[in-house]
């Protein structure tokens, strides 16, 4: 009975995480298919494919961002513009051009205790903060929020690992299994 029991709970730690990806592109599928007029099967994925490429490439194009400077518009409500920029550069460490998330390190805490993070400024003087502290951002497990600490360059080990592995890692709370890096 224990090993069914076992087997059972394996199999939602499988199917949960597919179940719910399918879910939200199911969902997004039939919420655009319910807006456009013509029933034609497959077109509601097919328009979130397009307007998703779309907005990347138009984002990312010089015409676009001359014509509507999005950031100008923002000037004019601080509130949001602080929001914005922040989801922007937070997602644009992890997907954009200039990766952030590169250097995984090991930040040896009070005592003994020790978590995993990842370098993002090794140079905080122009904050007035000395020059022998970095900026570490700490992930939280189970969530896609962390914290951002200053500490002494020496509290800093670094992690051989792929920075993917180790983010996988935090974020399951350490029960993902990181492959040995080869050299």
């Amino acid at each position: 009975m224990k090993k069914l029991i076992s087997y059972f709970l394996q199999g939602i730690l499988y199917l949960v995480p597919i179940a719910a990806t399918v879910y939200v592109v199911v969902k997004a599928v039939i919420i655009v298919d319910g807006l456009v007029p013509v029933r034609v099967p497959g077109l509601g994925l097919l328009i979130i494919l397009v307007v998703v490429t779309a907005a990347g490439y138009l984002g990312g194009s010089l015409l676009i961002k001359n014509i509507f400077n999005f950031n100008k518009i923002l000037d004019k409500v601080p509130l949001l513009k602080i929001v914005y920029s922040s989801v922007k550069d937070l997602l644009s460490a992890f997907v954009g051009k200039k990766k952030r998330f590169t250097e995984p390190v090991l930040v040896k805490m009070e005592g003994d205790v020790e978590r995993i993070g990842f370098v993002t400024q090794k140079d905080l003087t122009h904050l007035g903060i000395s020059a022998n502290k970095i900026g570490v951002y700490i992930p939280f497990s189970y969530a896609v929020t962390g914290n951002l600490i200053i500490v002494p360059k020496q509290n800093i080990t670094s992690i051989n690992g792929s920075s993917a592995d180790i983010m996988k890692f935090i974020i399951s709370g350490g029960v993902t299994e990181i492959e040995e890096v080869k050299d």
